[in-house]
């Protein structure tokens, strides 16, 4: 049975394939190929009798492998060109959003300047507080210390004890003499009243007058005395040392042993009633801070901020050309660069919210931000910070506060005089003891005889 003319062709391509390829060309003389070869096979008679086509040829496994797949996938079709609407929409698209990022940067930029050229916040601030330094107002040596440092005392607590002994001892001393003065004092007043109620022939107007004048003497002396006992008592309450405020005690060097002298520091209490925030703003964010507006201060390591009000505003700072010099004269530098920087004014600012469980401590750094707006001290913090950003965005470009700050001095420029006092006016010894000696120059009285 002979196969299509198709089917032997490829056949005849598979054995072709099959067959080694030298890589090399061999040459061939006119003596080996005498006679030219035809490329093209002979068909037979047979050959070119016409056969029946199968339209199912059968290959087989080995043929099908033999065949090379193509590996590109089958080409798409060409895409359409967008329409006129398309490309509309995809131009306005980009405009739009050319436009968007402009106007965010440009927001940007706004915001970027007035927070940090003229939002009134700083980062140089920090915790400010009132610190009694406690001297003992009588000298003597330290017997007993009752605190420990860092504790928390009460106004009125005793810190330390000084030896009471010698102040004992001057109190009793001073309250004997008191009782001799008080003993002489009615003695000589009784007997200046019987002399008034006897007759002219038992005394002279005189007599009278003296024992008056004894009277009053005494009468000076009692009060003297009086005064040196209650002397006496407040020394010797002293040399109990006590806390004048409510606050903790820090820094305690003392030990018992030492001597105390008065008028001479030795403990120190931080008043635990007096924190308040010194916020240091540079003089060009002055002009957005009224008295009254809420202040917020970020302490660091802490999230949740401290919450108070702008209480007063610093009115002189120390300026270096005005350091007198030779001859009393003002030393101005002579020096003056191109770039002046913003002095800073301190802003002091009174707390009315301090977190729970929130340590204070004076001198801890705080960044101090002013805000015109009420924002809420519940919340979550996102809360807050959004509140934060709203209000920003409301401050771009906002003016000056003029007049929030109350003004000092008189506005006509009138030099203040202060009063000179004036010496109180001399007594004499009548003002000061009336009716002492009465009756002085008169003759001595004339009984009646009935």
């Amino acid at each position: 049975m002979q196969l299509p003319s198709s089917l032997s062709n490829l056949q005849t391509t598979a054995e072709d394939e099959r067959q080694p390829a030298d890589s090399t060309p061999q040459q061939t003389t006119p003596e080996d190929d005498p006679e030219p070869v035809d490329s093209k096979p002979q068909q037979t008679a047979a050959e070119d009798e016409p056969k029946p086509i199968d339209s199912t040829p059968q290959r087989t496994i080995a043929e099908d492998e033999r065949k090379p797949v193509d590996s590109k996938p089958p080409l798409k079709e060409p895409l359409k060109p967008p329409g006129h609407l398309a490309r509309l929409a995809r131009s306005t698209l980009k405009t739009l959003t050319t436009l968007l990022v402009l106007a965010l940067a440009v927001l940007a930029a706004l915001i970027i300047w007035e927070f940090y050229v003229t939002s009134p916040w700083t980062r140089d601030g920090s915790v400010r507080v009132q610190v009694a330094n406690v001297a003992p107002q009588v000298s003597g040596q330290i017997t007993e210390i009752r605190v420990v440092d860092n504790q928390f005392v009460h106004q009125g607590d005793v810190l330390y004890v000084i030896d009471p002994f010698d102040f004992q001892v001057v109190l009793d001393t001073d309250e004997a003499q008191l009782r001799q003065k008080a003993a002489d004092l009615q003695v000589k007043r009784l007997q200046a009243e019987r002399r008034q109620h006897l007759s002219d022939l038992a005394t002279t107007p005189e007599e009278q007058q003296l024992y008056v004048g004894n009277a009053t003497q005494a009468q000076a002396a009692f009060d003297a005395a009086q005064r040196q006992v209650a002397q006496a008592d407040i020394n010797l309450k002293r040399t109990q040392v006590r806390s004048p405020v409510n606050g903790y005690i820090t820094n305690l060097l003392m030990r018992v042993g030492d001597y105390a002298h008065a008028g001479a520091t030795n403990i120190s209490v931080i008043d635990a009633d007096s924190y308040w925030i010194d916020g240091y703003f540079e003089e060009t964010k002055m002009a957005h801070i009224c008295i009254g507006d809420r202040a917020e201060a970020q302490l660091m390591g802490y999230r949740d901020p401290i919450v108070g009000r702008v209480e007063s505003v610093t009115r002189g700072i120390s300026v270096s050309n005005a350091a007198p010099s030779t001859q009393g004269l003002p030393n101005v530098d002579p020096v003056y660069t191109w770039v002046r920087l913003a002095q800073r004014v301190p802003v002091r600012i009174r707390i009315t919210h301090v977190p729970a469980g929130f340590p204070l401590v004076s001198g801890m750094t705080a960044t101090v931000t002013i805000r015109d707006t009420e924002t809420r001290e519940s919340g979550g913090w996102l809360r807050q910070r959004f509140a934060n950003l709203v209000e920003r965005l409301k401050s771009v470009g906002r003016p000056a506060s003029a007049g929030c700050v109350p003004q000092i001095g008189s506005e006509s420029g009138a030099t203040v005089i202060l009063p000179t006092p004036q010496p109180s006016t001399p007594l004499t010894p009548e003002e000061i003891n009336p009716g002492l000696a009465p009756g002085l120059a008169n003759s001595p009285r004339i009984p009646r005889i009935p």
